[in-house]
């Protein structure tokens, strides 16, 4: 019987993203953590409605790529987050989302998004940047 203690293969598994191929020329796989942090991306960047046969993943933050710099912005932008995270990724809990300016590109609106989460199966605390370009004026 396997010691799932000290293998990750509870974690599960996944296509790599973006796809490539791996060394045998099959399609690469990403595991564990790699695999939850992929997954996080994919839900980040996906717009609601992206998909056709599952419209109603994603997260909305594409909505505000257009919206004003300002503190309600930041509040969407964090609450959008934290929603889809906490809908389409079950193997994490979110624990903090904070946003962040690009200190070098403070105009030109490229702020991050900064996620610290907990992986449950192992309770590995993890964080990950996502950048996001909001292109709406400062107010």
């Amino acid at each position: 019987m396997k010691d799932y203690r000290l293998s990750r293969e509870f974690l599960g598994q996944g296509l790599a993203y973006p796809l490539k191929m791996d060394p045998r020329g099959g399609i690469a796989l990403a595991r564990g953590e790699q695999d939850i942090a992929q997954s996080i991306k994919i839900i980040l960047s996906t717009a609601p409605g992206e998909r056709v046969m599952r419209p109603e993943f994603g997260c909305r933050v594409h909505e505000l790529a257009f919206a004003p710099r300002n503190p309600t912005t930041e509040g969407l932008l964090i609450y959008y987050v934290e929603q889809a995270l906490g809908r389409w990724e079950p193997r994490i809990v979110v624990q903090e989302v904070t946003i962040r300016p690009d200190q070098n590109d403070r105009h030109a609106g490229t702020w991050f998004i900064d996620i610290k989460y907990r992986i449950k199966a192992t309770h590995d605390d993890r964080s990950i940047v996502y950048p996001f370009y909001l292109l709406g004026e400062e107010e």
